[in-house]
This record gives C-alpha cells, sequence and structure tokens, in this order.
C-alpha cells in the first residue's frame, strides 16, 4: 500500500497511529525508566565461564572441532547414498582431469596433481563444515603457487652441460629437469604445509572475519584477472612453444610478448588438439547449462576428451612423428611423507598469506551458496582450520595447496551429491586412478590439459560483464573491481590482490572521512523529518536548523563535520563571534565619546548629530584598555537590527541547532571534544544545541569522556528529533509570554565609572589558540 493512501475496509484503523507520551530528554527517559547499566563481569566470573566444563560442553566442543559428528549420525542412507555415489563417480572423473591439468599451472609434473586432488578430501571429510564443495586444486591458487614455485626454482639454476636433459634452444647447455622437478615438487609441498599452519593459526585465533575485507568486486577484479594469467600462462603450452619463466612486477605482459616472438616454433600438432579440446569443451559446457533441466547429469565432456585424445596421441604417435608434448610420465602409487623444508619459510612468507586467504576466501564464498541454498550453516573458523590441516596433511605427500573449484562443485552438486561421502567417493576415484589408471594417460597431449584448463576459464572471463552493471549500482565497488584487476595483472596475482585490498579499504576510508549530510525539516503534521533539498513539503522550525551526520565521528573526519555544520547554519560561529566583539569594541569607543542613547530597538547616535561611528572595517585594532566614564552597567545588543558601527556582522537567523546522531556509531576522544567545543562557540553566540536520536553506547562513551558538566547537560539530549523539536517550541512559546527586555543598552552617561564587560573563563583546551582573544563578551 503506497504511503499516505488511506486504506479502506477492514485495514483502515491501521493506516495511522496516534502515540501520546511525554517529550523525553536523555535525564528525564534514565530517571523515569530507571536505567540499570550492565555491572562488568569479574575476572573470577570471566574464569568460570572459560574453565568451566560439562559433559554437554565438552560434547559441543567435540562437535565443533569434527563436524561429521554432528551431520553423520543423521545420515539419510536411503535417500542420499545412491545420489551421493553417482555424485562421488562423477566428480572424481572431473577432479582427476583437473588436478592433472593443475600440476601445470603450479610447474610440476602433472602426476603431483592427482595427490592433490586426493589427500585433502580425507580430512576435510572429518573437519570440514561444508556438506557440497570438492575440495582440490583451483586454477586461481594453483598459478599464485606456481608463481612462488618458478621465481624460487628457475631453469637457469639447472642448467648443466651432458647428455643426460632435456635441450634449449639447440645450445650444449641443457637444463637437468630430474633436479629441477624435484626441487619443484619440494617448495610446493613446502608452501603448502606452511599454508596450512596459518590457517590453523588463523582459525584458533578466531579471525576467519579477515575474509569480509575481500568484497566481491575485489574477488571478482582478482579472480579475471587470474584467469587472464592463467590463459598466458596456458597458451605456450598449447602452442608448445618455449618461453623463460618470469615473475614479478610485468610479468604476464613479458610472457605474452616472448610467446608471440616465438610463435613461429609453434607444434601444429599441439595447436590443433589444444583448439579442438577447446572448441568442444566449451560448446557442451554451453548445452549442460542451457539444458541443465533435461539433462539429469552433466555430459563429463573434459573426461570423454581426455579418453579421446590420449587414444588418438597413442595410435598416431604423436610424440615420435610431430614432437607433440606429452605427459610422458605418472608416477604409480604415493611416495612417502616428507618433512618441508623450514629453512624455505623466511623467503615465501609473504606470498604464504595472500595464497592462505585467497584460498579459504573461494572456499568460503562457494560454501555459503550452497549452505544458503540447502538451509544449514558452516563456520568460517572451522573452515580455516579444516583447510589448514588438510594443506599440512598433504603437503607432507608433496601436494599443492587445495581449496575448492567452482566447477568442480557444480558438478558434484548437480549430480545429486547431499553430504561430504560424495567427496569420499571421489576421492576413490582418483585413488584408482592414481594406483592402475596412471600408465594409461601417459601418451597424453600437454597442450589437450591446457585446453581444458582454457575451457573452465569462461565463467571468471564472463564476469567482465559485471562491471558495467557495478557502475550503474555503485561506482565505488566498480572502480575497486577495475583497479583490482588491472593491479593485478600488472603486478601480479600476490601485489595485486594486496593493492586492491587497500584500495578497497581506502574507499571506505574517504567515504566515512566525507559521508553524507544534510539540513533536514518536518513534514507537517508527522513526526517524520527528511532532507529539506530532496522533499518540496519538509519544512524547517522557525529558527531552528537541523544537521545529520551520516558516519561515526573520529579526528579524520571531525574537520568535514565542522564545515557540514557551517554550511548548515549558513555562517561561521567563530566569525560571528569576532565581528561582535569588534563591535562591542567600537560601541565601547561611543560610548566613551558620549554619541549614544539607550532606546528599545537597540543603539542609535543621538538625533541632530553626525555619525562618526561609522568606521571602516579594516580599521586596526586598538588594544589599548577603554576607560569609559561610565559606571559598571550590563549591556545587551540585537545583533540583528541595525547597529551605529560599520562592522560587518553576520546574520544568526536561528536560536537553536539540533545535532541527529541517529547515524553515528562511535566517537572517539578528538570527536568528543571537538563537539564540546562548538557547544561553548555557539554558546558564546546565544544558539542552544541539542542532540537527538543517538544510541545508548554514545552515552556511555561520553560519559566514560568527561563530557558533562555545568554547562552540558544530559537535558540536552532526546530521545528523536521530534522531541527536540517540541521543547525548543514550548521554550520559546514561554520566552516570548514573559517580558522582554526592552532596553537594548542602559547607559548612566552621567556617571564616571568603566563599564567592566563579563569574562567568561573557559579550560585551555576546550579553545584554538586563535581563540584567545575572544575572552571578552558582554553577556
Amino acid at each position: 500500500m503506497a504511503a499516505g493512501v488511506r486504506a479502506e475496509g477492514p485495514l483502515a484503523e491501521l493506516s495511522h497511529y496516534v502515540v501520546a507520551r511525554p517529550i523525553y530528554s536523555e535525564a528525564g527517559f534514565q530517571d523515569e525508566n530507571e536505567r540499570l547499566p550492565p555491572p562488568p563481569p569479574t575476572l573470577l566470573e570471566r574464569a568460570r565461564a572459560v574453565c568451566s566444563c560439562s559433559r554437554k560442553k565438552a560434547f559441543q566442543i567435540t562437535k565443533s572441532f569434527l563436524p561429521i559428528l554432528d551431520w553423520l549420525p543423521n545420515y539419510r542412507v536411503r535417500e542420499w547414498l545412491v545420489s551421493d555415489i553417482i555424485s562421488g563417480v562423477s566428480t572424481g572423473l572431473v577432479a582427476t582431469l583437473q588436478g592433472l591439468a593443475y600440476a601445470l599451472l603450479v610447474a610440476v609434473p602433472v602426476g603431483y596433481g592427482l595427490y592433490s586432488a586426493f589427500f585433502p578430501i580425507l580430512t576435510y571429510f572429518f573437519l570440514g563444515t561444508s556438506r557440497h564443495i570438492s575440495v582440490g586444486p583451483f586454477p586461481v591458487v594453483s598459478l599464485m603457487v606456481g608463481s612462488v614455485v618458478v621465481s624460487m626454482a628457475p631453469d637457469d639454476n639447472f642448467l648443466i652441460v651432458g647428455s643426460n636433459a632435456t635441450g634449449t634452444n639447440g645450445t650444449q647447455m641443457l637444463i637437468d629437469t630430474d633436479s629441477r622437478d624435484a626441487q619443484r615438487v619440494l617448495i610446493a609441498s613446502t608452501l603448502t604445509f606452511l599454508v596450512g599452519i596459518l590457517q590453523v593459526v588463523f582459525g584458533v585465533l578466531q579471525i576467519g572475519f579477515i575474509v569480509r575485507y575481500l568484497a566481491d568486486p575485489l574477488v571478482g577484479g582478482f579472480t579475471t584477472a587470474a584467469a587472464f594469467q592463467v590463459l598466458v600462462s596456458q597458451l605456450k603450452i598449447v602452442l608448445n612453444v618455449s618461453t623463460k619463466n618470469y615473475n614479478g612486477v610485468l610479468s604476464i605482459i613479458y610472457t605474452l610478448i616472448e610467446t608471440f616472438e616465438n610463435i613461429g616454433s609453434t607444434n601444429i600438432a599441439d595447436l590443433i588438439a589444444g583448439l579442438l579440446t577447446i572448441v568442444v569443451c566449451m560448446l557442451v559446457k554451453e548445452i549442460n547449462d542451457r539444458f541443465k533441466h533435461k539433462i539429469p547429469i552433466p555430459i563429463p565432456i573434459e573426461v570423454i576428451v581426455t579418453i579421446v585424445a590420449t587414444g588418438i596421441s597413442y595410435a598416431a604417435d604423436l610424440e615420435k612423428k610431430y614432437n607433440a608434448g606429452i605427459v610422458k610420465s605418472i608416477p604409480r602409487g604415493f611416495l612417502p611423507p616428507e618433512p618441508p623444508d623450514v629453512s624455505m619459510f623466511s623467503q615465501m612468507i609473504a606470498a604464504s598469506f595472500s595464497i592462505a586467504i585467497v584460498a579459504y576466501a573461494i572456499a568460503v564464498s562457494v560454501g555459503k551458496v550452497y549452505a544458503t541454498k540447502y538451509d544449514y550453516a558452516i563456520n568460517g573458523n572451522q573452515e580455516f582450520i579444516a583447510f589448514g590441516i588438510s594443506n599440512i596433511f598433504s603437503g607432507a605427500f608433496s601436494c599443492f595447496v587445495a581449496t575448492t573449484a567452482l566447477s568442480r562443485t557444480a558438478v558434484q552438486e548437480s549430480t545429486g551429491g547431499k553430504t561430504q561421502v560424495a567427496g569420499i567417493i571421489s576421492a576413490g576415484i582418483v585413488l584408482i586412478a592414481i594406483v592402475a589408471l596412471g600408465k594409461l594417460l601417459e601418451p597424453l597431449q600437454k597442450s589437450v590439459l591446457a585446453a581444458v584448463v582454457i575451457a573452465n576459464l569462461k565463467g571468471m572471463f564472463m564476469q567482465v560483464f559485471d562491471v558495467p552493471r557495478l557502475w550503474r549500482q555503485n561506482k565505488v565497488d566498480a572502480m575497486i573491481w577495475v583497479f583490482t584487476c588491472v593491479a593485478s595483472i600488472i603486478l601480479g596475482l600476490d601485489l595485486g590482490l594486496l593493492a586492491g585490498l587497500l584500495f578497497g579499504l581506502l574507499t571506505v576510508v574517504l567515504r566515512v572521512q566525507f559521508p553524507s549530510w544534510g539540513g533536514f525539516g518536518n513534514i507537517p503534521g508527522t513526526d517524520i523529518y527528511k532532507k529539506v533539498k530532496d522533499y518540496k513539503n519538509a519544512v524547517e522550525p522557525e529558527g531552528v536548523k537541523i544537521l545529520k551526520f551520516s558516519s561515526p565521528i573520529f579526528y579524520a573526519n571531525i574537520d568535514g563535520l565542522k564545515s557540514s555544520l557551517k554550511s548548515t547554519v549558513g555562517f561561521d560561529a567563530v566569525r560571528v563571534y569576532n565581528k561582535r566583539l569588534k563591535a562591542l569594541r567600537k560601541i565601547q569607543k561611543l560610548i566613551k565619546k558620549g554619541k549614544l542613547k539607550a532606546t528599545k530597538n537597540g543603539i542609535i547616535s543621538e538625533p541632530g548629530i553626525s555619525n562618526e561611528a561609522f568606521e571602516t572595517d579594516e580599521e586596526p585594532e586598538d588594544n589599548e584598555d577603554l576607560q569609559v566614564p561610565t559606571k559598571e552597567v550590563e549591556i545587551q545588543v540585537d545583533w540583528n537590527s541595525e547597529l551605529p558601527v560599520k562592522v560587518n556582522i553576520p546574520k544568526v537567523p536561528i536560536h537553536s541547532l539540533i545535532l541527529d546522531f541517529g547515524a553515528v556509531t562511535f566517537l572517539d576522544i578528538v570527536a568528543v571534544r571537538s563537539i564540546k567545543t562548538i557547544i561553548r562557540e555557539f554558546e558564546r553566540i546565544d544558539v542552544r544545541v541539542y542532540f537527538a536520536s543517538y544510541q545508548d553506547n554514545l552515552i556511555t562513551q561520553l560519559e566514560r569522556s568527561a563530557f558533562f558538566d555545568d554547562i552540558v547537560r544530559k537535558d540536552m539530549f532526546f530521545l528523536t528529533v521530534h522531541d527536540a523539536v517540541l521543547y525548543i517550541q514550548n521554550q520559546t512559546a514561554y520566552s516570548d509570554n514573559q517580558d522582554p527586555i526592552f532596553e537594548k543598552i542602559s547607559l548612566m552617561q552621567e556617571s564616571k565609572e568603566p563599564i567592566e564587560f563579563t569574562e567568561t573563563i573557559r579550560p585551555a583546551d576546550e579553545l584554538d589558540v586563535q581563540e584567545e582573544a575572544m575572552r571578552r563578551l558582554a553577556s
């Protein structure tokens, strides 16, 4: 029902509401409702809560660490087992192929990709809280690991002279591939071990919230840049051209340039196989997406293409006839566990931190999607621990970092997977490939594996079309997306992610430092207040300005509050005070000369006397003490009336200022002191300051900061803006009914005693140094 439209029928009584209650200030509301601030718990009570133990609490702690104890006892064997088996077999086939393909990104022999698709699942089955994600390699994370591996073990470190290596560029310098691959496997497994340690530490310290700083636009830009990095890294494998292994800033540009410089040496057999694989995979994936409601199980095109390509390569003997690059050797069985090389930790700690966060963020993001879809919860901190232990365990078996893959998880869910039983069955399929089928895949061309990787990048590249939508919805988010993407391409994935994160935080700081604000007015006949510039019917109460500042107030944006305050009220309180002080000094001179007399409307020169009081505003101040030959009197000036001195005094058309703090969540000590100074600045020019719609925690902060005193009291704080407006209107009506002060200046010209201006003593820390000259003012 549209707002403001009267309802008909049974709902007519609900279209309006009437509330009758007192006007509440903070002090009045606390007294009437007996505020009871909760006492802070004692140290003994806190220790008791932490250290107390019971059977129920122990079981809850065990279940939180081993989530399998929560879902496995409730497993519906008859309903779920068949679906999990079908899903596990389908996912296992895809995981086997992707494990081989993603090993190319890590720059290790492809057989180690099978280990990385197997071991992490074994521990996640017991420790993970997501029931649907498929744990294993992911191209973005694999590429980040590969960049570390290549930088720490480049080909140049393994150049030898001899015949037991693969030649490069037809020279006598050869690469000892066996030593190089062994070192790269050690680096990858050590990095995986370190990433696992960091993830466990993050989980134990309960800092799973860190992933919240990886906003969706940032992740979108980063993964798109990573997809471009993956494309470039796999392009040289599809073409089967040799390039140097570049790393760091602009590495992707150098790789791309050298790839095209050597494009003349492209292997036609590898190129054709790669292009056919890309076209077929993307075509069938499109069919799977368009007809997913009609196809009960997605067509496992990667598996089919791999089997066909392996058969063709074996039958045609592509390696010997066309010098095609093939897998050659896949180890059968398992390698014994090996400890990490701890001496490498210092060289990879920075990269491992970013890899740990990215791997976790991807897994949790995908897990939350399916948790929401199937109505269960995942624990962010437990996910850190689960993936951390998985990586520590798998790092001991020569694996590289595991997270989850979007495409593989989609296969597991779409084929009917209900729980991690499907994941453990998929691990069984990978186990079969490791033990028995690895030998059959040795004739497979590497270009086919690279093409499978490229075909799976489609979803990440399609994120580019999110940018126009983001620009329409929120330009800042669009800028974060573009900046992160460009930075990750130019600087590399690790530095690019850091740059994107810092840029995103900078936008938050700028939005907090320059928040929205505006003068508010009342919608007549209601207690609703809206921006005057946005609503035609919004009317500012007479003599009252209302400012709403939509941000926490702290040291970085306190100047913004002052600036918005000046814009809202239309004058600078300090400047008004300065001008009034200057006018009073000139009036003092005129009183000394006897050229003023008292009237009911202000100060004017006597009739018939030329007005010598008009002096230029630029006249230097006379700093000498003025001795006025009159007795002590109280001087009250109507500053909005015509004055006999030529001083340009800004008009002050208001008597009250209301600060709406409904959107202020906290104040720091700088803000508290500045607000107290603002109150005193306005009080000096007879403008009362009130606060409204604040949160209770602000009152507590103000009390702790010694904000309240004889001048700044709790009766200046009101529960709502409307309470403050009604209070001000009542006070104004009461003042109007009293006898007004008719005499603006009371002089006894016959008296010979000087006027003594009232001096207001104020703490030195409440005003700036420049305001020391403004200490004297007649009240």
